[in-house]
């Protein structure tokens, strides 16, 4: 298939003429982005992507520095008696030495150009890797804070629990309550109590999971986490121009996967040019002195050559199966970075429909939890003026909890649409004229977020996708 030219599923709030830079800023939150930045200065796939990038440059200033002639200083001194009729005699030389193989067939282009392509995917890893990490911050925070409201709501539920428990023992003991009554209240109660431990206790890991990912300590953490306690980071209301299929380029696994193919491509022409003759081109100039006991010699020796060719005669078919088993990385290469690429569709997609479903949902969220607690306050005030039952009161309540609970739970998953779609365009996207926040421009420049291509990889190779 071709790239599409548009994304079929309908943008939130029909697409506002807004660009996706500064993502995490649309949270206002300032401690996730603290803890984003505390989390990639820490994790270990940042480092090793930044190590891969070192390890792909060394290899990128190798391949090229094999186009381009060896010299290489030489010195020998020594002493000593040729034959028995030779004197006693002392020889120094100093020189250069010249070796040159010249890449006629492109063996040697092919092969910069390959680790040209692998150092910028291993770049693309590097802004890959810090996506990841910010995504999964970004989920584990709004995951924790989404707790922490429901920790509330449990806590006060609680609370209500216990409450109503303690004016129905006091009631059956009056007489005015059966025993039957009171035990339901004892076990609304006890329920109540085990739902908030329980809550608790998720709280309390995913804050020891932000400490893994932040290398924050828990207590510095916890005292800057109490500020915001049980507020969601919402984002601002969704703001997407227009996500074109081309945004897809500035992707950092779409990139490293195109430079891994265009790589896989050069590593077939270099197999190819092994199979064709080497000319290699050899010479030296130097110094030399010779001095024993009738007197000395000294001068300037130089040769050119030897010139030496290297013809394939017969390897056994070696050569050929290089060529066939670097072919077959390429095909394979290619089918990965076309796969990611449908991938990376269905991915933007997906996320753009879970949002949009956010929003249709939210106002009858909105309307359902107002309901239901309105409904468990009038029927918590008929129970206290004894005109409805403890089976009332319990049903009111459930349907209040689970309506808050399901309201906490949208506004989470929200959050967690947009993080989403952070995550499948790769860090956030702009147009043309607007500076995209957070990653890479060019080779070796950091900027802020995303990858600005002039032209974009996937736009040039769209005919090659099935």
């Amino acid at each position: 298939m071709n790239a599409p030219t548009r994304w079929q599923a309908p943008l939130p709030h029909g697409g506002q003429l807004s660009g996706l830079g500064q993502w995490w800023q649309q949270f206002d939150d300032p401690l996730l982005v603290s803890l984003i930045d505390a989390a990639q200065a820490v994790s270990p796939s940042i480092a090793s992507a930044a190590s891969r990038i070192e390890q792909s440059r060394a290899a990128r200033v190798a391949a090229g520095a094999a186009l381009l002639p060896a010299l290489d200083a030489t010195a020998s001194a020594q002493r000593g008696r040729q034959d028995l009729l030779s004197a006693v005699g002392s020889s120094a030389s100093v020189g250069a030495q010249v070796s040159w193989e010249l890449d006629l067939f492109g063996a040697r282009r092919n092969a910069r150009e390959a680790a040209q392509a692998r150092l910028e995917g291993a770049q693309a890893g590097w802004h890959d890797a810090r996506v990841a990490v910010a995504a999964e911050v970004a989920s584990s925070y709004t995951e924790l804070r989404a707790c922490e409201a429901q920790l509330e709501q449990a806590r006060a539920d609680s609370a209500s629990r216990n409450e109503t428990s303690r004016l129905t023992e006091l009631s059956m003991k009056a007489g005015f309550e059966a025993p039957a009554s009171a035990a339901l209240a004892r076990a609304s109660a006890a329920q109540g109590n085990s739902l908030l431990t329980q809550r608790r206790a998720q709280c309390d890991g995913l804050v020891k999971g932000l400490v893994g990912l932040t290398g924050v300590a828990e207590p510095a953490l916890r005292s800057q986490l109490e500020a915001g306690r049980a507020r969601l980071p919402m984002p601002a209301p969704p703001v997407i121009a227009s996500v074109p299929a081309q945004a897809l380029a500035q992707r950092p696994d779409l990139l490293s996967a195109e430079r891994a193919w265009v790589a896989a491509g050069a590593d077939v022409a270099h197999a190819q040019a092994a199979r064709y003759p080497r000319i290699g081109l050899n010479g030296n100039i130097g110094a030399a002195r010779f001095e024993s006991g009738f007197g000395y010699q000294s001068g300037t020796l130089w040769t050119v050559g030897p010139v030496t060719v290297s013809l394939p005669l017969f390897d056994g078919g070696t050569r050929r199966a290089n060529v066939g088993a670097a072919q077959a990385r390429f095909d394979e290469a290619g089918a990965l970075y076309r796969g990611r690429l449908r991938t990376a569709v269905r991915e933007v997609e997906v996320a753009l429909v879970s949002l949009q479903s956010t929003v249709d949902r939210s106002s009858d969220a909105q309307v359902a939890s107002e309901g239901f607690a309105a409904s468990f306050r009038a029927t918590e005030a008929r129970f206290k003026g004894g005109l409805a039952s403890l089976f009332e009161l319990e049903d009111a309540r459930r349907s209040a909890v689970q309506a808050q609970v399901a309201l906490i739970d949208l506004q989470r998953e929200r959050a967690s649409a947009w993080i989403a779609l952070y995550r499948a365009l790769g860090g956030g996207w702009a147009g043309a004229d607007q500076q995209v926040g957070g990653g890479w421009s060019g080779a070796d420049q950091q900027v802020g977020g995303g990858w600005s291509h002039p032209e974009p990889s996937i736009a040039s190779t769209a005919a090659l996708i099935p």
